[in-house]
């Protein structure tokens, strides 16, 4: 069995986590690879996070869940599970902490779970050219100045349902619905259901409030900024994209799944509970 380990080096204790995580896995018999900006003594070294999980049969990270959504893009495409090990705040994406490693051994009996979460299919029409992403968590359509806001018109399926005035606009995954959207207003979905959740950023309307549409829906939406108001796309925060009137982004649910490992069995709503009375 080959695992991949993927770490987050800028992360406190990681280094040595995924020093403590090679030798359990590699004590089960495992094959490990890991990438060239931060090799772990006794691996196969790739020259990137994508071509060691292109090359795995496991994908394991070792940080938050950043590292996770970093690089669930590359475990996505090559249709590898993953599994993560939490070094974060918060760790909802991330399955094990670091004092329960003794689960590591069900990678290799087989004892564990697949779970499969819904992605998000994102094209920009821009200068008559067609720029493709895939979010985890959400795309945020947002300004770039403190003391204007702006305008976004929505369609489902071509036809429009409904206008903003606010600070920005979310569409999230049920993954991402405990990022930033959360943090908004928006609501907790069940990571493993399958829907889109549209969260306005302080709208300025009484009347706007947050919509889930289904698995099936095909948003579109296009904002009208002034000429001296700068508007951006952000995936993932991670793609910087800016924004412009003649611009049409297109939001679905994408082809593509996570699928990740759950080693050990947690209850959800519980999990959140103990997570966010850590803040």
């Amino acid at each position: 069995m080959k695992v991949s380990l993927i770490i987050n080096k800028d992360k406190a204790r990681a280094v040595e986590a995924a020093e403590r995580v090679a030798k359990e896995l590699a004590a089960l018999g495992a094959e490990l690879l890991t990438c060239a900006d931060c090799p772990v003594t006794g691996t196969t070294v790739k020259e990137t996070a994508e071509e060691a999980i292109r090359d795995c049969d496991i994908a394991v990270t070792v940080g938050g869940d950043g590292t996770i959504i970093h690089n669930a893009k590359y475990a996505a495409l090559y249709n590898k599970p993953l599994l993560g090990v939490n070094l974060g705040r918060v760790g909802f994406v991330a399955n094990i902490e670091p004092d329960e490693l003794d689960e590591l051994k069900k990678l290799v009996t087989g004892d564990y779970r697949v779970q499969k979460r819904m992605l998000l299919d994102i094209t920009v029409d821009k200068d008559g050219q067609q720029r493709r992403y895939t979010a985890v968590n959400e795309a945020v359509l947002h300004r770039d100045s403190l003391s204007s806001m702006v305008d976004i018109s929505v369609e489902l399926n071509d036809e429009h349902i409904i206008s903003y005035r606010a600070d920005g606009m979310i569409l999230s995954t049920p993954t991402g619905s405990t990022a930033y959207s959360f943090s908004a207003g928006g609501p907790v979905i069940e990571p493993d259901m399958r829907c889109i959740l549209l969260t306005p950023v302080c709208p300025h309307a009484l009347s706007s409030r947050q919509v889930v549409f289904g698995e099936n829906a095909v948003l579109t939406a296009r904002v009208h900024p002034s000429s001296t108001l700068k508007c951006y796309m952000t995936v993932d925060g991670q793609h910087y994209i800016p924004v412009s009137s003649d611009d049409k982004l297109t939001v679905k649910k994408s082809p593509l799944e996570l699928q990740l490992i759950i080693l050990k069995e947690k209850n959800f709503y519980t999990l959140l509970s103990e997570k966010l009375k850590e803040f």
